[in-house]
């Protein structure tokens, strides 16, 4: 009888045993009215990164990428203990990561593009975060990555695992920004044609619109990426419109008349625009220099050039720096140039342009989530400067949804308060509360006169009141690329391709090479991979 009642007693203990072990460590952190996405560590945990640098910044408050607020907060909040293990300028950070890779000494944590996470997954670098994920991600993070952004968790489960944490965002396309000031000085207009914008940026090289007396001035700057990829998305001073204007979409891939997949690069339309901007080049509309200039943007910084393609945060980058030198550079941003059917065509890309990912073996792959919840609650307070692990998410309409936000309270339509709760939006309230500081009236007037550009939200609330706006343009033509997958069996063959492409286009628009280069290149690009991709590809999105 005594033996019968331990064996019961064992029994018991084992079940109760069992049943605390399956129960959820998260669950356990909830019953103490914790938040698991914010847990902080009881003994100190060490997390290696690596981070992209700029030499020329300066911080006036002695801040750096190793002491700031966002290392002090990451361990004043959660115990973990950020230790850089090597840093790079951000043009060389590709370069390093590579080297990382393919080496497979790796830091605990980085952030990598489509065609790295691709490799990593093919040489079985990455840890799983599917538990992580589903144990310790916020509300506002799930609500971004499975909500508005639809698909983006699919695009990193890799055999039923979830190899990375994908950046969201949101959407935005390559406009035209022109010196307004020098549009007025010389009584002109934006131009809305390619045959306008010639026009324009022949009188901004030949007219003096600067007014110093001297022919040292820029009519369209640009830089080494003529125009993004179908897996990349939205650069600053690349030729989008232009290219857009002739119904040209290098990079993307098209549905052809057949119903199957062409290549943007290899049509007609491309051969066009290319030799629209080949006598553009010759007639030295666009700068001589493209390319070669130490940064692309120097020639806007220093009031040389008036025009540049870029999305809306352009506002953010490279203007206020121009308007340190010329506080009344009037920089407008308009959906321009038009077709000859009248629209304004974009090239639309996938939201996610860069990867979380965490190295085998890392003992703690929650801590990535934790501080990914920490820097999207808080990147408001702290800002993207320094912040490690930097990935952008948000919701897909977050620069359209603040743009309307904005321009409804300011117009009467709405109250602040109207918008509260819009938590996947973080910085729409601040934008809310601080557009009257920023902005002068009248308030529909965009004009840099009516702007306070000391004010510390005034490069957010510029890029979106004036490069923004251009979202809601009634010609707006949005271009998809039919496939838009970053990781594939081709990534390598395609990287030579993609840098041969833009080699050849570049040579083509600066007249190192003839037009008829082209056709050339697209006969090798066929012979070199490009049919059997093609033919991957079709294989790929059929149903």
């Amino acid at each position: 009888m005594l033996k019968r009642s331990l064996m019961i007693l064992l029994l018991i203990s084992l079940i109760l045993s069992v049943s605390a072990c399956s129960h959820n460590k998260t669950d356990i952190i909830k019953e103490r009215g914790e938040d698991p996405a914010f847990e902080k560590y009881e003994v100190p945990t060490t997390l290696n990164i690596v981070m992209g640098v700029d030499p020329n910044y300066k911080s006036y408050t002695g801040e750096t990428p190793a002491n700031n607020p966002w290392i002090k907060t990451i361990k004043a909040k959660l115990n973990v203990n950020i230790h850089i293990d090597w840093f790079a300028t951000h043009e060389n950070m590709d370069q390093r990561i590579d080297l990382a890779i393919s080496s497979n000494v790796l830091p605990d944590a980085m952030v990598v593009s489509p065609y790295q996470f691709n490799q990593m997954v093919e040489a079985d670098e990455l840890e799983d975060l599917t538990k992580a994920y589903e144990e310790y991600a916020s509300p506002i993070m799930k609500r971004i990555i499975e909500g508005t952004n639809a698909g983006l968790k699919e695009d990193v489960m890799i055999n039923g695992k979830m190899l990375a944490l994908p950046s969201a965002n949101p959407e935005d396309f390559s406009m035209m920004w022109i010196r307004k000031d020098w549009l007025d000085r010389l009584g002109l207009a934006p131009p809305s044609t390619m045959k306008e914008l010639e026009s324009v940026a022949k009188a901004f090289v030949e007219q003096d619109p600067d007014g110093n007396g001297q022919k040292d001035t820029i009519g369209i700057a640009a830089g080494t990426s003529l125009y993004d990829e179908y897996n990349a998305g939205p650069g600053s001073f690349n030729l989008n419109p232009i290219f857009s204007a002739y119904d040209s979409y290098p990079g993307f891939w098209l549905k052809g008349k057949n119903g199957m997949p062409v290549y943007g690069s290899i049509q007609p339309e491309t051969r066009t625009a290319l030799a629209a901007l080949r006598e553009l080049y010759a007639k030295g509309l666009i700068d001589r220099e493209m390319g070669i200039r130490e940064t692309e943007a120097e020639v806007v910084i220093e009031g040389k050039a008036g025009i540049f393609f870029a999305p809306s945060f352009g506002g953010d980058w490279p203007i206020p720096e121009a308007l340190k030198n010329n506080p009344r550079a009037n920089w407008q941003a308009y959906a321009l140039p038009l077709d000859i059917a009248g629209k304004f065509n974009v090239k639309i890309f996938r939201p996610t342009q860069s990867y979380i990912v965490v190295r085998k073996g890392y003992e703690h792959p929650e801590a990535i989530i934790k501080i990914a919840n920490l820097t999207l609650r808080d990147r408001e307070k702290y800002g993207d400067v320094f912040q490690p692990l930097q990935n952008m998410l948000v919701p897909r309409d977050e620069v359209a949804f603040s743009v309307r936000a904005i321009q409804d309270v300011m117009a009467g339509r709405q109250e602040a308060g109207n918008f509260q709760g819009k938590e996947e939006y973080p910085m729409l309230a601040s934008d809310l509360e601080t557009i009257y500081n920023v902005k002068r009236p009248p308030y529909d007037n965009t004009d840099i006169q009516y702007w306070n550009l000391r004010d510390g939200n005034f490069r957010r609330a510029y890029s979106l009141l004036v490069g923004g706006k251009n979202l809601y343009d009634p010609n707006l033509n949005k271009v998809y690329s039919i496939y838009n997958e970053g990781r594939n069996s081709f990534a390598k063959q395609w990287k030579y391709l993609a840098d041969e492409e833009m080699d050849v286009f570049t040579q083509i628009i600066m007249g190192v090479v003839p037009l008829e280069t082209f056709d050339q290149w697209v006969q090798n690009w066929k012979l070199q991979g490009g049919e059997q991709i093609t033919d991957g590809i079709a294989k790929a999105i059929s149903p």
